[in-house]
């Protein structure tokens, strides 16, 4: 199904019915069964924004009208791949996701065994609707599909540049609409505290890089969670400690500092990691991950664990292995950012694998330094780069060491799923030039939409039994606001949603010509993309 981003990989039946559904005009969505009706609502909210106008409220009937239609189905469809995984919702096996879609000359039906298999269906019909242009012209056709991923996630950071609840519920839209499953949303660091939680009212204090009010509440949090389970999103909240507590620290004086290495303190400034060895500082992240677990509707909270600068080794893993204890004593299961596996892995574990020193793509030599303007404009000096080589030394052997404990490992590499990540500035349109040049982590290579596109998540060779899943992150150490988090995901998360959907990289010259349409998807839905000119967008 070319005109659907992810794609099915199942050709269409060979006895599809001939010629083509002409989308123009009106269009209603109808269930088949009243299991359906709620889902065939959050249909209807994905798809106003395509039919200004023509999409009929629920209950109106008449043969005029094209006709999306759901329903629950027994026949089990072929699926052309198997999922492998950890379900974000919790539950025991991967969800049953696969479905069949027809397209006849009378409208879409969405078939599937589960619900959210036909809410998966529909987010394909609403996009071959959305990107059927002028003519509105969809080939009929019949296709069966299924994710190869059960978990596939979208990580946002309002720590540092908060993002509205509607505006998250945007980004959930979005997230919906390409068939991710997870938000994990990045709501602690040096920067910002962004969840309100009643035993602790200073962490939500004004902060120096927000207004007054810039977190959200537990009524707020509890509802972005609602919407986001009518959309199949299961929502992941994270914690980050015990490294970038800077926050945290000031809001709640005397917590316990972390030993550091021998010398580090002279060489160095940085804010210390806790130490969870001391039974105060303990006590009181326990009340406060309570709160946050009893706020979590999902089974999973995210700890951080990452870039713990300023511990030593031993107190790192200990830390670590308190923070797992607490979450799970409270009911929910950690997720925790590579460095974590060196605390120890067990078959319980989710481990985020995001860098390694090779896909820190680091220069070697006083020339090559110079050959990376991003990282002389951001004044690093080769001893710099060394050192930062060494630090994250350890990060080459993480994934290893999840796979031995029998973990599971979350993909996230920096080299390709770091959507923070600057636009090549050759690729960048006139009026878009400023913006390439300015959003992004500056120490990160400029890469073309092609150079995303070209990720392939077989290339780890990890056995299925071992992954979880695969997810996109978008820090914003250097931007700020929903614009910018926008232009920074748009074209580039379609990518990343097909190879976690298909399991593989699609090639180029096809994926670029479906790409071209998805413009009108985004521009009708009020989203700015960074409209590269490696695609002739269509108009």
């Amino acid at each position: 199904m070319n005109a659907v981003i992810p794609h099915a990989s199942a050709a269409p039946a060979p006895d599809a019915a001939d010629g083509a559904l002409l989308a123009t005009g009106p269009w209603r969505v109808a269930a088949a069964d009243p299991a359906l009706e709620e889902v065939a609502d959050t249909v209807r909210t994905l798809l106003a924004p395509h039919l200004p106008g023509r999409l009929l409220p629920a209950g109106s009937t008449g043969p005029a009208a094209h006709v999306l239609f759901l329903a629950l189905d027994d026949e089990p469809p072929a699926a052309p791949r198997t999922t492998v995984g950890v379900a974000p919702d919790g539950g025991a096996h991967p969800a049953d996701e696969a479905y069949r879609l027809r397209v006849t000359a009378d409208g879409i039906e969405c078939l599937a065994r589960t619900a959210e298999g036909v809410f998966r269906a529909a987010t394909s019909a609403v996009q071959l609707i959305a990107t059927a242009g002028a003519r509105g012209e969809i080939p009929c056709q019949e296709v069966t599909d299924a994710p190869r991923y059960a978990w596939r996630g979208l990580m946002v950071d309002p720590a540092r540049s908060f993002l509205t609840p509607d505006e998250l519920r945007r980004i959930v839209d979005l997230a919906a609409l390409y068939k991710l499953n997870v938000l994990h949303l990045h709501l602690t660091d040096n920067e910002g505290w962004r969840i309100e939680l009643p035993g602790f009212p200073r962490l939500t204090e004004p902060v120096a890089d927000g207004p007054a009010g810039a977190f959200y509440t537990a009524a707020e949090f509890r509802s972005l969670q609602e919407y986001a389970a009518r959309r199949f999103v299961t929502v992941v909240p994270e914690i980050d400690m015990p490294g970038h507590c800077g926050t945290l620290r000031e809001a709640v004086p005397g917590l316990a500092e972390a030993p550091a290495p021998a010398g580090l303190r002279e060489r160095f400034p940085f804010v210390p990691p806790l130490d969870l060895t001391d039974g105060a500082t303990r006590a009181t992240v326990s009340e406060l991950l309570a709160e946050v677990c009893e706020l979590t509707a999902g089974p999973f909270v995210h700890i951080g664990a990452d870039e713990a600068f300023g511990a030593t080794a031993e107190n790192f893993a200990a830390s670590v292995h308190e923070l797992r204890t607490i979450v799970r004593e409270f009911g929910k299961s950690p997720v925790a950012w590579q460095e974590s596996s060196r605390a120890g892995v067990d078959p319980r574990d989710i481990v985020q694998h995001w860098v390694d020193v090779p896909m820190m793509d680091l220069p070697d030599t006083e020339e090559e330094l110079a050959a990376r303007p991003e990282l002389v404009h951001a004044g690093h000096s080769l001893s710099f780069v060394k050192a930062l080589k060494g630090f994250f030394a350890p990060t080459d052997h993480d994934v290893a060491r999840v796979i031995e404990g029998g973990g599971r490992v979350l993909l996230s590499p920096q080299s390709h799923l770091y959507l923070d990540r600057p636009y090549e500035a050759r690729f960048a349109p006139p009026e878009q030039a400023d913006a390439a040049a300015s959003l992004g982590f500056g120490n990160y290579r400029p890469r073309s939409i092609e150079h995303a596109a070209s990720w392939d998540p077989g290339t780890y060779a990890i056995p299925d039994e071992y992954v979880a899943g695969v997810e996109a992150t978008v820090f914003a150490e250097q931007f700020k606001g929903f614009d910018d988090v926008v232009f920074l995901l748009l074209p580039r998360l379609a990518s990343v949603a097909e190879a976690a959907w298909c399991g593989r990289a699609p090639e180029w010259a096809e994926y670029r010509e479906r790409l071209a349409r998805h413009g009108r998807v985004w521009n009708e839905r009020d989203l700015d993309h960074f409209a590269t000119t490696e695609v002739s967008w269509a108009g």
